[in-house]
Order: C-alpha cells, then structure tokens, then sequence
C-alpha cells in the first residue's frame, strides 16, 4: 500500500472544499450588499433562534456559553460552525442504525443483579457507582483475568501474540491505524489468520484515519480477506457533522480475550517513532466472561451499518477465566443524552476518601469537574493528576496549565511527564477501584466521541495501576508554583487564559 502524497489527498481536498465555501459565502454576502440590513436583520433574528435552542439544550453550560458568544457576535459563520460542529447528536442515519442494532441485541447483556448484591454488602458507595453503570447498560461481571500493560509496546507484543493464537475470529477497532512496524506487523498475521480461515473484521475512524491511511486500504484489506469499515466516512461538503468520531480502541479474539486502552495502531505508540518525546501509554487484556462486554460493543458499530450477523451470540466467550476481581466494560456515546463517561469519573472524585490518581493527555474540564476535584482535595483526599510534558497540541497545553494555580491552590498535585507524552487515561482510587480505557478529560472525549473503558474492583490491576502512577511521578515534574514558572501573571495573560476557557469546548 502506497500512501496518497500531495495536494489530491483527502486532507487537502477537504481544506479546499472549507475554504471554498467561505470564498462563495463572502461574495454571496458582498453581492447582497444593497439589503446588507434586511439580511443582517433576518440573521441577527435566526441567531437567537439557535441561541434559545441551545440554551434550552441539555448541554453542560460551559459548552452552551462557548457557542452563544460566537454565534451573537458572527450570526452566520456562528450559525454553520455550529451546524458542522456543534451539536452533540450524530447524523439521524447514524442515530437510527446504531440505535435500532442496540436495541435489537439488548436481551444478550447479561444479569448482575447476584453480583451487585455482593458488592453492596461490601461497599454502598462503589455499590453505587455500579448500578449507575449497570442502569446505562453495562454489567458487572466476575470469572475474568486481567492485566495491565504501563507501555504500549507491552501491548503490543501481548496483542500480537494472541492475535497469533487465534482460531476462529479476530475484531479490531481503532481510532488511529498507520503504517509501520506496528501495523505491518498486525497486517501480516491478520493476512495469514484470514487465509487459514479465521474470520478477520477491521474497523477504523474515517476522520482518525484521513491523513495516516492510503486510498486503496479497504481494497487491500478486502482482497487478503479482510472485512473492513470506516466509521462515519467523511465527504468535504457533504459531511454537515463530522464531530462524531469513534474514538474507541477494542481488540476481541475468539470472543475469549479482548483489549483496550489508550493504544491506537501507530509506532509512536510503541515507541518505534519518536513524536513529543517518549511516549506514555496504558493497555489492559482481559480473558473470560467480561470479553462480552467488549465483542458486544464493536459488533453494535460493526452491525449498525454492515449486516452481517443475524445472531451475534455465538460469538459469546467459551471460557471461564480465574476471577480477578470484578469487571465492568462500558462505552460512552453521542446518543445517550447524558454525560456519562464523566459521571463515572466524576462519582470515582466524589467517594474518594483517601486517594485518587490520574493520568490524561488533556485538562480541558469544566466547572462541575473542577469543583469535584477540589473538594475531594479539600476534604483531605491525595488527588494527583499526570499530564504531558511535551505537548502534541500547543492550546491544549495551555488550557491545562489555565487550571493549574486553582487546582494547587486547593491542594491537587500536578505532574508533568518531562521525558515526553503521556496518553494514557486512567484513574485509580483508594486501593479499590480504577479506570483504564479511551477516554480523555476534554470535551471531545466526553460529550462527542464514540468511547469505551474498563472498571475493575478488588482487582489486581488496581496495584498495578498505582505502582505505574507513582513511578511515573517520580521521572516527573511536580508544579508547585504555575503562576511564576509558567509566568501565569497580569492583565494580558489572564484575558488570554479567559478566553481559552471559555472557547474550550470547541477545540
């Protein structure tokens, strides 16, 4: 495969196709400049129209302000960013696909009501935590091993392995595949798995994808006998929301063994290409009941727009692994009406009592996350959070460090990873909980993606997690006065850092 260079790439194609859009809207606007005051009228009056739709929206307010203010002060390019960006809603077309397989496959997520019980008579709070979840669809489940990946090339060379070992079906599906010795790699046993018989499904993000995969990928994948989506194909023009990525990272094999993390297929995550230093990621593999969680998710995506399976319960796992505690795969998407990746982390902050650790690539919170956090701070719990030390994103650096003299100044202890990148993104709390999966603190993450994580209690990997926290710490740099370091200080730099936060939702 040749990867498409120069200016007929996608890429280019789709900057072309913005740009010429705006070029005929100024001179549609110019040509119309005789009734320039019955256009700017109608307009002003269409603003306040999307303006108390989306006041009376369901969105966080943050999201709500950063939206208002744009489209107030430029009702047209205002209004059509919003249109191409703005709404948290997918497509109805993809709405309705993944919506009605979702509903048709509802009667496979197993009971756990045995299991929540257990859980209640040990712990009310974390009891809680898992009823909500289970409530959104996502149960518990026991008969599970579990292990914790603190590199993405541990993952790597597990994934490969088992994906080596596969008799009957391989599902992957990533936000992110380029070529190299990652994917290579991966490409050369899928190729061999699939002519031994193996049936082999590969799904990517268009958007993820634009500039890292060539044109003639899914005709290649197809002629090594290779099933292959792209999520939510992007057309320049045509594409009103292309806001709704799948920015989920699952791995199935034989419905026995699933993967997840922050891992995407691409050799800076394994270390084989240097970008923004050493790069930090986690994975997890699990083996036994709670792979359903996972295969059940990706075959809902994969069955939303390619009918394959008229029972997907044959690919349910054979095997009861030794319990490793209690697991729980969820996702989080557009179509919910809820922020519920947030809430989870949200309610891991809030029953905290002695600590919680983090690790995330962005801090681009809102006021409600904010607040959790520095009250559980307040309230004597030891909340560390690890970001980047090298930025792969210059406005997200600076929105991160935006919070920074808050956060200290209530007790949050801040790490920067000064040897590269961190994208990880987990939280461990208390010795008994912990998250590991793809979901970032940004809005991106929790109020647009398609997204999945992991839960575990009584687990193993919790220690695991913790041990990586803090040896991550210690090659890390703890901020212990942003305002100085950072040079966080006058009038010029507070606007600058005002403004930042109040568009950070659209970044």
């Amino acid at each position: 495969m040749k990867k498409d260079k120069g200016f007929l790439n996608r890429m280019s194609l789709t900057a072309f196709a913005v740009l010429s859009q705006l070029f005929w809207t100024a001179v549609f606007i110019l040509q119309l400049s005789e009734y320039y005051m019955f256009a700017n009228i109608a307009l002003v009056v269409l603003s306040l129209f999307v303006v108390v739709y989306i006041i009376n929206g369901r969105s966080n307010p943050s999201v709500k302000l950063a939206w208002i203010v744009p489209i107030m002060i430029f009702p047209l390019f205002g209004g059509l960013a919003y249109l191409f960006f703005g709404t948290k809603k997918p497509m109805k077309k993809i709405t309705t696909a993944i919506s009605s397989q979702e509903e048709k496959t509802k009667s496979l997520i197993p009971g756990c009501k045995g299991l929540l019980n257990d859980i209640k008579a040990e712990d009310i709070h974390i009891y809680s935590q898992l009823e909500y979840i289970k409530r959104m669809g996502f149960p518990v489940y026991k008969d599970t091993a579990a292990k914790y990946f603190p590199l993405g090339e541990n993952y790597f060379e597990s994934l490969l392995e088992d994906l080596k070992n596969a008799k009957e079906f391989i599902f992957m599906e990533y936000f992110i595949i380029a070529e190299g010795k990652m994917w290579n790699s991966i490409f050369d046993v899928l190729k061999d798995k699939a002519k031994g018989g193996v049936e082999v499904r590969v799904m990517y993000d268009d958007v993820g994808c634009i500039n890292t995969l060539p044109s003639d990928f899914k005709a290649t994948l197809k002629n090594a006998g290779i099933k292959c989506q792209a999520f939510n194909h992007f057309v320049p023009v045509l594409s009103i929301v292309a806001n709704n990525r799948d920015h989920r990272k699952i791995a199935v094999i034989d419905g026995n063994i699933a993967y997840t993390g922050g891992v995407n297929i691409a050799d800076e995550y394994i270390n084989e290409k240097e970008r923004f230093g050493h790069w930090k990621d986690t994975g997890v593999r699990l083996e036994g009941r709670a792979v359903w969680g996972f295969t059940h998710m990706f075959l809902n995506i994969w069955n939303a727009f390619d009918k394959s399976d008229e029972d997907i319960s044959i690919f349910m796992p054979r095997i009861k692994a030794e319990s490793d505690g209690y697991v729980v795969p969820y996702g989080d998407s557009p179509l919910d009406n809820e922020i519920f990746a947030e809430n989870v982390y949200i309610n891991i902050i809030n029953n905290a009592v002695e600590y919680v650790y983090i690790f995330t690539p962005y801090l681009i919170i809102d006021t409600q996350t904010i607040t959790s956090i520095t009250l559980a701070a307040k309230r004597g719990v030891d909340i560390r959070i690890m970001v980047p030390g090298i930025p792969d994103k210059r406005q997200a650096y600076e929105l991160a460090r935006s919070h920074y003299p808050e956060l200290i100044e209530n007790g949050v202890k801040i790490y920067e990873y000064t040897p590269g990148f961190i994208h990880a993104k987990s939280f461990v709390a208390d010795d008994n909980i912990a998250v590991v999966g793809t979901i970032n603190l940004d809005y991106r993450s929790l109020y647009h993606h398609f997204e999945c994580g992991c839960i575990f209690y009584k687990s193993g990997i919790i220690d695991d997690i913790k041990r990586d926290f803090l040896s991550t710490a210690a090659k890390s740099e703890l901020v212990e006065d942003p305002k100085t370091k950072y040079k966080i200080t006058g009038a010029i730099q507070s606007i600058y850092y005002a403004f930042l936060r109040l568009f950070a939702p659209l970044l």
